[in-house]
Parts: C-alpha cells; sequence; structure tokens
C-alpha cells in the first residue's frame, strides 16, 4: 500500500530518509486526493523520484518549529495559500470573519494566517535565506501582477514585490514544477528558471529610468521593454510592457486597460511574455505551458492517491471540502464559459484538458472499493459540468482565436460541443458494479445546448437519471444588462431551461425542483435591477437559496469593473454598488418573502424612489410617511 507523504518528522525517519529533495507548505489540512494541490504537486515529484514532506498549516506564532522540522530541504520549498485565497476563505462579502474553515479538521477557523502564501515565504526565506522558495496556488497565481486586494480596499502590486519568493508557478503547475525540480537537482541557480513557461519572477532593471511607462512605451500590442532588464525576459516571442504599477495607482483607467491586455493574452493558445514596472523592478510573467494532452491529465490522476485525510487528523473531527468531494470525479479541467467574475479559466485555462474515459473508470472503481463507499457517486464533472471532450474543430482556428469564451455572446461554429460521448460516459459509470445512483452535482453550462449537439437530449437525461430531486443552474441575474456585464446568457435561456426541466419531469411524474443562483451588487447592477430580479422570482413562485453578494477576489473582469468603475472590453464606466448600505439593500431584495426584512425592503425601495415596487413585491402596505396608500 502507498504511504501518504510525510508530515511529521518520525514518517520521515520511518520512511528511512536522510534528507527531504522538497517540503511542500500549505494553507490547508493535507488531504491524499487529486481534488487537492498540494497531494497533485507532492505525488507527481515523488512519481519523479523526489523526496516529499508536506507542512500543513504550520503554526506561524509560535517560535516556528513547524517550519523548521524537516530542516533544509535539499531542493526547495513549496508554498500555497491552500485551495483557496486565504481572504476569500476568511472573510465574508461584507468583510466579515467568518467562523468555519472547510479546509481544516472540524471546519475550525484560525488554523492559517490571513494573505498565507506572504506570511509562510517570510518565514522561510527568514529561516532558510539561501533555499529557493516557489509559491504557487490560487493566491499566488491570481496575484501575480498588479491587483486590486478587497480586504484593503487598494491596489496592491504583485505579490512577487510583497514576498520574498524567487519564483512563482501559476495555474496548474505539474510539469512546471517537475521542471524546476530537474533544473535545481542539475545544479542550476534560480535565474536559470526564469525562462520556463508558466512563471513569474521579479528583476532588476539593468538600467534606471523612472519615468512613466506612459512616455516611454509605443506600439503597447507590440512592445518588448525599453530599459534591459538583468536577466533575459524570454527566448524570442512577443513581449507586452503594461503600465507600471505606480502609473496604475494613479489611474484607474492605466489599471483598466491593463487589465483588457492581460485577459486578451490569457484567451490565447500562444501569448506574449507580460511585464510591469514596480519602480525600479519589473515584475515578468511568462506564457504558459500548452493545454495539457489527455495522457498527461490521465497519468496526474492516476498517481497512487490514498483519497484520505492524513489520520493525524481522525481525533480533530472530519474536513468538510474533503466530505464534500470524496465521492465525486473530476473529468476535466478548464473552463471556456468566460464569466467575469470567474477564476476558473484565469487559473485552470480556457482549453479544456479533457481525461480519458478509461481513467475515469479506473477511478470510480477505486471509489467503489473503499470500505465506506455507499454507492453513491456525489459528482462526475469538473469546472464545468458539459465540457468533457469539448475543443476546436479545426485548432489553427483556435490557435489565431482570442474570444473570452466558445459560447458567449453566440455559441462558437468551431466548437465541438457534442454531449452524447458524455452520456455515454454517464451510463458506463452508472453500469458499473457498486454503483447505485451517479448525480451530477458541478454546474451545467446550458448555453452549450442546441438540438443538433445533443444538448437538450443530454439535458432530459441528466433530469431522469442523474438529479437527486434538485438541479442547479446559475442564471446569476434576471437584467440583460448586468448579464451582459457578467458575460452569461439571458435570462430566456433560463426560462427555457425551466419549461424543458418541467414538462421533462411531467411527463415522468416526478416533483423535482429547479435551483438557481443568483448574484447580489455585481457592478452594472443598480438596486431597481434587484427588483425587477425579486419580482420576476416571485411570479415563478420561487422563494431563493442559493445566493451571494459579489465579492471581488484577484484577477478578474467583475472585480476590475468593481474597483476601477470601467468596463475593460469598452473603458466605459460602469455603475458599482460599493458601499455596505448599497450592498445590503441589493441583497434584501432576494428576501422579499420573509417578513422580517419587509420594512427594511420597503425601506430601501423608498429611499431609491421606487415605490411602485412595494406593492409588486410586498402586497398592500402602510404608506410611507407624507405618501398617498398604494394598492
Amino acid at each position: 500500500m502507498s504511504h501518504f507523504l510525510p508530515i511529521t518528522l518520525e514518517e520521515v525517519k520511518r520512511l528511512g530518509w536522510e534528507t527531504v529533495d522538497v517540503v511542500l507548505v500549505t494553507g490547508d489540512a493535507y488531504i491524499d486526493h487529486p481534488a487537492f494541490g498540494t497531494a497533485v504537486i507532492g505525488r507527481t515529484l515523488e512519481a519523479a523520484g523526489y523526496l516529499v514532506a508536506v507542512i500543513p498549516q504550520p503554526n506561524w506564532r509560535d517560535d516556528l518549529r513547524d517550519f523548521r522540522k524537516f530542516g533544509k530541504p535539499r531542493l526547495f520549498f513549496g508554498v500555497t495559500s491552500g485551495a483557496m485565497d486565504s481572504m476569500v476563505n476568511h472573510y465574508t462579502a461584507a468583510r466579515r470573519l467568518r467562523h468555519d474553515d472547510a479546509y481544516t479538521p472540524g471546519g475550525q477557523s484560525g488554523f492559517r494566517p490571513d494573505r498565507a502564501t506572504y506570511v509562510y515565504s517570510r518565514i522561510l526565506k527568514q529561516l532558510y535565506p539561501d533555499v529557493p522558495v516557489i509559491i504557487a496556488g490560487i493566491e499566488a497565481s491570481m496575484r501575480r501582477l498588479a491587483h486590486y486586494d478587497y480586504w484593503d480596499d487598494r491596489l496592491f502590486p504583485s505579490i512577487l514585490m510583497d514576498t520574498p519568493a524567487d519564483l512563482l508557478n501559476y495555474g496548474m503547475g505539474e510539469r512546471t514544477t517537475l521542471k524546476i525540480a530537474r533544473l535545481l537537482d542539475e545544479g542550476q541557480p534560480v535565474e536559470a528558471l526564469h525562462h520556463l513557461p508558466q512563471v513569474a519572477y521579479r528583476t532588476t532593471l539593468g538600467c534606471q529610468n523612472n519615468q512613466s511607462t506612459q512616455n516611454n512605451r509605443s506600439n503597447l500590442n507590440n512592445q518588448s521593454t525599453q530599459n534591459t532588464p538583468s536577466t533575459p525576459i524570454a527566448d524570442g516571442g512577443q513581449i507586452i510592457e503594461l503600465h507600471s504599477f505606480e502609473e496604475c495607482q494613479r489611474s484607474k483607467r492605466a489599471e483598466a486597460d491593463n487589465y483588457r491586455i492581460i485577459e486578451l493574452e490569457s484567451n490565447k493558445i500562444e501569448c506574449a511574455t507580460l511585464v510591469q514596472r514596480h519602480g525600479d523592478s519589473l515584475v515578468v510573467v511568462n506564457p504558459p505551458e500548452p493545454p495539457m494532452t489527455t495522457d498527461e491529465i490521465d497519468a496526474s490522476f492516476d498517481l497512487p492517491y490514498l483519497r484520505l485525510p492524513h489520520p493525524k487528523y481522525k481525533k480533530r473531527g472530519t474536513i468538510p471540502a474533503y466530505e464534500m468531494i470524496k465521492n465525486s470525479v473530476n473529468i476535466h479541467r478548464g473552463c471556456f464559459g468566460g464569466c467575469s467574475f470567474c477564476t476558473i479559466s484565469a487559473h485552470q485555462g480556457k482549453q479544456i484538458a479533457s481525461r480519458s474515459e478509461a481513467s475515469i473508470l479506473r477511478e470510480v472503481k477505486a471509489i467503489v472499493e473503499r470500505d465506506d463507499f455507499n454507492g453513491v457517486i456525489t459528482d462526475l464533472g469538473g469546472p464545468s459540468a458539459n465540457m468533457w471532450r469539448m475543443k476546436g474543430k479545426n485548432p489553427d482556428l483556435c490557435r489565431r482565436c482570442s474570444r473570452y469564451s466558445c459560447s458567449m455572446p453566440t455559441l462558437c461554429r468551431n466548437l465541438h460541443a457534442d454531449h452524447r460521448p458524455l452520456v455515454d460516459l454517464y451510463r458506463k459509470v452508472a453500469a458499473l458494479p457498486g454503483i447505485k445512483h451517479v448525480y451530477i452535482g458541478s454546474g451545467i453550462r446550458c448555453d452549450l445546448f442546441t438540438e443538433q449537439n445533443g444538448g437538450w437530449d443530454y439535458f432530459r437525461h441528466v433530469v431522469l437519471h442523474h438529479v437527486s430531486g434538485r438541479l442547479k443552474v446559475a442564471p446569476e441575474h434576471t437584467s440583460d444588462k448586468v448579464l451582459s456585464l457578467m458575460r452569461k446568457p439571458k435570462f430566456n435561456l433560463f426560462l427555457e431551461t425551466k419549461s424543458r426541466f418541467d414538462e421533462v419531469c411531467r411527463q415522468a411524474g416526478l416533483k423535482y425542483q429547479l435551483i438557481p443562483y443568483f448574484i447580489s451588487s455585481h457592478p452594472g447592477c443598480q438596486l431597481k435591477d434587484m427588483a425587477d430580479l425579486a419580482v420576476e422570482m416571485k411570479r415563478l413562485g420561487y422563494r431563493l437559496e442559493q445566493i451571494q453578494d459579489f465579492t471581488p477576489t484577484p484577477m478578474t473582469l467583475s472585480t476590475e469593473m468593481y474597483y476601477t468603475g470601467i468596463d475593460p472590453t469598452t473603458m466605459q464606466p460602469v455603475y458599482v454598488a460599493t458601499t455596505p448600505d448599497e450592498k445590503k439593500a441589493q441583497n434584501l431584495m432576494f428576501f422579499y418573502y420573509k417578513k422580517e426584512c419587509q420594512a427594511a425592503i420597503r425601506q430601501a425601495l423608498h429611499n431609491h424612489h421606487l415605490d411602485a415596487y412595494i406593492p409588486k413585491l410586498l402586497g398592500f402596505t402602510k404608506p410611507m410617511p407624507g405618501r398617498p396608500p398604494r394598492r
């Protein structure tokens, strides 16, 4: 039987190791499962012959003994905040401290610091100044260039400027991590890693020149930096210099323009190297690796994961994040949906990397063999449930494409979006011995459905065979104006989906529910739009449960709109609800049916001169002071 990656010195000694090659430090508890990045990177390195230990959720407030326990690794420290940005993990949309942590035993909070990647890397460099520190994961990836931080309400520099990390490995980093390990194992200096794809690093400008980027750059879309850095930036290829951090601090328009370019490049398969000045330093972001092949992603998922939390946690309670996914199977990476508020495409890529059917079936069989398996696969999906095997019919067209989405605003004619192989996969998994039910818990993209590609037949199959009674979809709003800024389909698609769902249920005699997700306070959304949403939900008979107030997170289009008040795609102004009172008033509209909220809803509508909505939502009510009664 395979062993867990060691998390204690005693485990290292039992394995007979005299030293450790790589130490991974994470803000999450250690769960040896392919859904958790630390396990994936650790097992990838192990498969290549490296000795890997893990320091999960180290205590950063004592004498730092957790950081010292393995001593100096032979190659490097790898640092991640965990599966989430630590600030998103810690705080609500109202910036209130959460009292639980789904990635900690017992769901307890307080086992990781704010800005964990920053804290861990500083400690490690203080203790081991000559050991390379490589930062990675969602927190590092989404903060690789200057970005807006919602919790401090200001523009932050690249994380590489606020930490002593030697290198940033962004995105899904198995291949780059192996290249880093091999080069360091050959005795190469950290500077030799700067040519690698999918890394970012900082370097000092060889020629000191503090002129603003605005004054010294010519054609932004076809330019390399004018000052020569001390380290080569790239082995050929296009280099784009963004507005400097200092310029973005002075001008929100410059920051919006930066995001426009960053996203345009990230949409491409073959993109440019991006550079951004921070004072006398330069942050360089190399282009990513090409999308993983099926053989490569199979190899990652087929590693010898034990699919369990480390036994050290048994007495501390279950880990909620693990309980949620332990009987689920991820069938692909990447998403081409292009939603404005989502980081998936920025982190995993827009191109879909699909596992083979054989690899998926092997993982399901491994789950079935577990003693505690109850016969139910809780999810057979991915970032989006129904993008498996979808790709461009003509790869050459994809290489020249920079669209933010293959499905918005219309379905790309070059997209191979056949849903029939997915239905076949579901049937094969459901037919395996030991399987009672296979549910689809991931979000389904209904904007991919046509009669020609089998999409609506797929939807019918899912409703009849893979729904436990409730199917969740994400229209996100009812206003087409707001949906356009969200890069989501018009609300009519939800109405069509609901009509088809209800018809399938009626014919089959099923009393299932279609559960919509909605967001309040998204850029472009005003209180009137939320009142319209509430009226529509009341008309449809919904009392909403799956709702959230918009939370700006680094490196999304929605966040850039929130911070700058500008839509980077058009450079036109956008209304943004930023004050707590505005955000609370919008969120209240979801709860029109709750008596305890109705007085506050009535007052909010009155304050915004929307009294006409009061009877629509609340029925006959007493008039506001100085106003005649409305019926």
